[in-house]
This record gives structure tokens, C-alpha cells and sequence, in this order.
């Protein structure tokens, strides 16, 4: 891989994993689009890495609360009695679809890598997503009003966007906002939920990354991958949250019909 793919797909992939685009879905129509080849097992686990720390460094103090809270509510047997250790709870409740997904439904999912018209189609669902969030979602609910079942919802949107073309952030959000929560709590607790997955999917490129042993003929392309997806998923998290405090999902709909339409007729 070349040292400008690896930037270009660096900045794709920080950008999107947070944008309600989906970086996946990215991930398989950029190359496509460009004539370049699928980036390799390596270059995907690094740029996954790269977005951990993004999301890791913008909430590591709401990290460090939850994590404490949890850990003291589970001490003093309360542990739903403060919001931060229920939220701790609601990010593993909410986990667990998309890790039974994964794990139930990994030859389908990947099935849809090497198809770009079908991930041009799940574009389109992701498009339709996000419409009918601000259409039907009231908005009005904190963390503090945040339940057990909603985890459960928005974690079954986090597992459909396994698929290519579904954005994850986009399903997790408007899931979120059908069952009532404002954009940004849906929108924080999508960057928050992300954390034990992309830990997971990560865990998992890395193992076969080492088994691989071919890591360091990528290096520079690598390094350089990495910063562009790590800043760029930074500043995603930081624009998208200031965007939904008073603005509508529906640029980033018309965005996902556009290029999903292109990508069923042209790819």
C-alpha cells in the first residue's frame, strides 16, 4: 500500500467509523471507486486501533466515572442506584447483540465486503435510518432516563451495522432516538458503546496480524494511517456531538442516498 492510500483511507476511515455514514461501507467502496486494492488485514486493524484511541482520549474523563461508579455500585451491591454505573451497565447489555452477530453471522456480514452495489443498498437503509429518526424520534430523554431495554435496542442497531453499508454510529443513534433520548445522549452513548466492539474486532485483526508476520514492510504506510484515522476520528466525534445539539441527521441521509445510488450503478 502506497503512503497516499494510507493517508486517504486513514482520514476515510476516522472520519466515518464516527460519521453516521459507515466506515465500512467506506472502507469497501473507496478502493472500488479508485481502482485500488482492498486494504490489507494489517492496515485494518491499525486504522481500528487508531479510532479506539480517538474515542478513548475525547471521553476518558466520562470513562473514568462510569468505570468507578460501576465498579463502586457493584461493591456496595447498588449497582444501578447512580446514572454513570447504569450507564456502565447499559454499554455491556448493549454490547452483547452485536458480539452474538459477530459470532453467529460472521460468513454472511463478510459475504457483503466484496459486493460494493449491495453495500450501495445498505447505504440507502442507513439513509432511510436516519430520516426516520428525526421524523418519529421526540428527542427529550438524558442518561439519567435511559433504561435496560433501550441498551438492548440500540445494541441490536450497533449488530445490524456489522453489515457493510449499515452505519453504526447511524443505526446506534437513530435507535436511540426512536426510543426517545435527545441526539447527543444517542449520540454519546453510540461513541461510548463503540468502545468494547472496536476493542473486540480490533482484538481479533491484531491476533491474525501476528500470526500474519508481515506487519513491518507496511510500517510507514502504517504509521501514517494510523495518525490520519486517529485525528480525523477525534474531530469527528467533537463535530458531529456540537452538530446534533441543535441541527437535524438529514445531511448525512442525503449523503448516504447519493453515494449509495452511485455505488449501485456505477460499481
Amino acid at each position: 500500500m502506497g503512503l497516499f492510500q494510507a493517508l486517504i483511507l486513514g482520514i476515510v476511515q476516522g472520519l466515518t467509523e464516527f460519521l453516521p455514514i459507515s466506515s465500512s461501507g467506506h472502507l469497501v467502496l473507496v478502493p472500488a471507486a479508485l481502482g485500488w486494492e482492498s486494504p490489507t488485514l494489517v492496515f485494518d486493524a491499525i486504522v481500528h486501533l487508531a479510532t479506539l484511541v480517538a474515542v478513548v482520549t475525547f471521553f476518558w474523563k466520562d470513562l473514568g466515572h462510569i468505570i468507578a461508579a460501576w465498579w463502586q455500585g457493584l461493591w456496595n451491591r447498588q449497582p444501578l442506584q447512580e446514572v454513570e454505573s447504569r450507564i456502565g451497565w447499559w454499554v455491556i447489555l448493549g454490547t452483547v447483540p452485536g458480539i452474538l452477530a459477530g459470532v453467529l453471522f460472521k460468513d454472511t456480514f463478510e459475504s457483503f465486503f466484496t459486493s460494493p452495489p449491495a453495500v450501495g443498498g445498505f447505504l440507502l437503509a442507513t439513509a432511510f435510518l436516519l430520516v426516520l429518526a428525526d421524523i418519529i424520534g421526540k428527542r427529550q430523554r438524558g442518561f439519567s432516563e435511559m433504561t435496560w431495554w433501550d441498551s438492548i435496542l440500540i445494541g441490536i442497531g450497533q449488530a445490524a451495522a456489522i453489515t457493510p453499508g449499515i452505519s453504526r454510529s447511524g443505526a446506534t443513534i437513530a435507535v436511540g432516538m426512536y426510543c426517545g433520548l435527545s441526539r447527543e445522549t444517542a449520540a454519546r452513548f453510540s461513541f461510548i458503546l463503540a468502545i468494547p466492539i472496536i476493542i473486540g474486532a480490533g482484538s481479533m485483526n491484531v491476533y491474525d496480524l501476528f500470526r500474519q508476520g508481515d506487519a513491518g514492510a507496511e510500517a510507514p504506510a502504517l504509521i501514517i494511517g494510523f495518525i490520519a484515522a486517529a485525528v480525523c476520528g477525534y474531530a469527528a466525534i467533537k463535530i458531529l456531538l456540537a452538530y446534533l445539539r441543535r441541527r437535524r441527521l438529514y445531511p448525512f441521509a442525503i449523503y448516504c442516498l447519493i453515494v449509495g445510488i452511485l455505488a449501485v450503478i456505477f460499481l
